[in-house]
């Protein structure tokens, strides 16, 4: 019988390392010590720097043909690794509210997705189980809406929420020699949400910060001609990021 299977299991090992890390540290932050940057939240806008890893996978929605071919059994993606870099620029809105924008933020993320062939082909050097590395270097605007708690010594809660849009700066979609590829779009936009702890030092702030980002719009380009292409009809991005964001 023929079927799709989604890899959902989330990033537990990069949450519970978020949830050590705050943990270790909030308590000596939150005590009353000396005032930190004290007139920092007096400023209306300021800068920072971001320093990202991400776990990304594909969310995949077989296509009707999935069930018409007894080629390709199994579609599987699989969740993976990365990293990025990110611009941070803060408005600050009032005591509870600051509007961000993140430019540029580039991220590095390869996605796999793992096939298995009823029939594989050994002239192409094919096996039972076949991965193919879905690459993306992704240029992205993510804006969000953020909410903080009061100030307790030097640190401080926050959450927040908003919106991105990507472009993929590396592309398949309109690769010629594809026999073998899963091509993606250039263009994906999606929604954000994340918590982020700010920890108050003499001459920065450092933020560590998690967050879920999912992408809405179908960023598959479809081949039906290519099998490993044809058994898919979308795919959506997922991304969990661990962020390290240092601000003046």
């Amino acid at each position: 019988m023929y079927y799709l299977l989604r890899n959902k299991k989330p990033g537990l090992k990069l949450i519970a390392l978020f949830s050590l890390l705050v943990i270790s540290v909030s308590d000596a932050f939150s005590q009353d010590y000396q005032l930190n940057l004290p007139d920092h939240d007096d400023k209306k806008y300021f800068l920072g720097i971001g320093l990202i890893y991400n776990n990304s996978r594909l969310s995949a929605t077989h296509h009707p043909n999935f069930l018409a071919t007894d080629s390709v059994m199994v579609v599987d993606p699989t969740a993976t690794g990365g990293f990025g870099l990110a611009g941070i620029h803060t408005y600050r809105l009032s005591q509870r509210f600051e509007v961000r924008a993140i430019f540029p933020q580039l991220l590095f993320s390869y996605r796999n997705i793992n096939y298995n062939i009823n029939y594989p082909d050994g002239a192409k050097e094919e096996q039972p189980v076949m991965t193919k590395r879905v690459e993306s270097i992704l240029l992205g605007l993510p804006v969000h809406l953020k909410f903080r708690s009061d100030r307790i010594g030097n640190f401080r809660v926050y959450m927040f929420a908003g919106g991105k849009v990507e472009y993929d700066l590396s592309s398949n979609s309109t690769a010629r020699r594809a026999e073998d590829l899963v091509k993606l779009k250039k263009y994906d936009f999606g929604v954000e949400a994340g918590v982020g702890f700010n920890f108050y030092f003499p001459v920065f702030i450092l933020s560590p910060e998690l967050k879920i980002s999912n992408g809405l719009s179908n960023i598959h380009s479809r081949d039906p001609n290519l099998r490993f292409s044809s058994s898919i009809d979308r795919l959506n991005s997922r991304m969990i990021l661990f962020s390290l964001i240092f601000e003046g």
